[in-house]
């Protein structure tokens, strides 16, 4: 018999809700990155060397992840047992200083000289130029307190020297904070870069590849105002940079003028090329870390978590470069051989296919790259072969 009454529905039961599911926690960029390299490991700045050298290899993602998380890749190529064999000598590092600071004494009125005896188009070089107070707490201080500085300057229409200022750059959604030597600003409104080195500039002209190094640490220096400049009345940045270097092999400064257009426009192609730090922290596996209090082991397994893109000319730019080949090597990856090869090989990856398809053991003949090596290899044994056969001369 039922309980219900006859007449009537029976009586309604509340649904049973079920529990509402939990969100998730969310960690923001910041506190990933921190992860990445370890909780108790401070950021390692990402200054313009390194970032030119970024653009320069836009397709690798463990630098531009390693770059962004502020991990100290040195430390992490010796914990991996690839210690980098370059940088700049104790020696190299004091003389360098005492240079930038003879060239920047009585106010920078030398600096000035050489400014305008290149840039000036007949002017009379300024007796003086305010030098502004850049001091401030942090670097995103600094880099605000360097922006006020630009625009008062600007506003005021006089000459001015900003001594290591300190520019802010995103790069790969993640900021970067970049500090050249000095900063003038023109009565006009011009922004000039200038850059000081120590290398010598013999009979007006110096070694190209160091000053082509420079050329492309410049132009990032160049993005990074030009960002400043689009919210400053009146200002311009110079696409022409200073370049301060001893003459000849004194200690006295000379200077001459470096057009970096063609490098800025480089440069700005491809970090504006480069991934988001943030895309690639989430596609590794769950728990990676470049922690340097992990084993070896470890670490090697997350740096492998990231893909790279090495080539030979990693080696004068990365910490990481000896790891890399040596991975590269043992894959017997094509990219080890340099870029202009890889690009010439197609489809080839691996020197063993290289090689089977130039023996004519693997391979489409119809394939242009695959013939180049099969008439390549051929004329190479013919010439081997008349080298053996052929007669002495006397």
């Amino acid at each position: 018999m039922s309980e219900y009454p006859a007449s009537g529905p029976p009586p309604q039961i509340p649904a049973t809700r079920a529990p509402s599911p939990q969100p998730r926690p969310t960690t923001t960029l910041r506190q990933r990155l921190a992860e990445l390299r370890g909780p108790s490991v401070a950021p390692h700045p990402l200054d313009a060397r390194a970032l030119a050298a970024l653009a320069a290899n836009p397709g690798c993602k463990r630098r531009a992840l390693l770059d962004g998380a502020g991990v100290d890749k040195a430390g992490l190529a010796t914990a991996l047992g690839s210690p980098a064999a370059f940088g700049q000598s104790q020696f190299a590092f004091i003389r360098g200083n005492a240079f930038e600071a003879k060239v920047k004494a009585d106010g920078g009125t030398e600096l000035l000289r050489l400014l305008v005896e290149r840039l000036g188009h007949g002017a009379e070089a300024p007796t003086e130029a305010k030098v502004p107070d850049l001091t401030a707490a942090g670097p995103e201080g600094r880099a605000a307190r360097t922006a006020l500085a630009l625009r008062e300057a600007t506003a005021a229409g006089d000459w001015a020297l900003l001594d290591h200022p300190m520019l802010a750059l995103e790069v790969a959604g993640s900021p970067a904070y970049l500090e050249p030597d000095a900063v003038v600003v023109h009565p006009d409104g011009t922004w000039t870069v200038v850059e000081i080195k120590s290398f010598p500039m013999v009979d007006g002209s110096a070694d190209a590849a160091k000053v082509g190094a420079a050329a492309r640490q410049s132009a990032v220096y160049v993005l990074a105002l030009e960002r400043i400049a689009a919210m400053t009345e009146g200002a311009e940045v110079g696409h022409q940079v200073l370049l301060v270097c001893p003459k000849d092999f004194s200690n006295l400064p000379t200077a001459s003028v470096v057009d970096v257009r063609k490098q800025r426009a480089v440069t700005d192609r491809q970090l504006t090329r480069l991934t988001r730090v943030e895309d690639i922290a989430a596609a590794l596996p769950e728990g990676t870390t470049f922690d340097p209090e992990r084993s070896p082991e470890e670490l090697g397994t997350a740096v492998e978590a990231v893909s790279a893109a090495y080539a030979p000319e990693c080696l004068a730019a990365c910490e990481l470069a000896f790891h890399c080949r040596a991975k590269a090597r043992a894959e017997g990856a094509v990219e080890s051989l340099g870029r202009s090869v890889r690009g010439e090989l197609g489809g080839l990856t691996t020197v063993a296919g290289v090689l089977a398809a130039a023996a004519g053991k693997e391979g489409d003949p119809a394939d242009p790259t695959v013939a180049a090596l099969r008439r390549a290899a051929a004329l190479r044994a013919e010439a081997l072969a008349g080298v053996g056969g052929g007669v002495a001369c006397r």
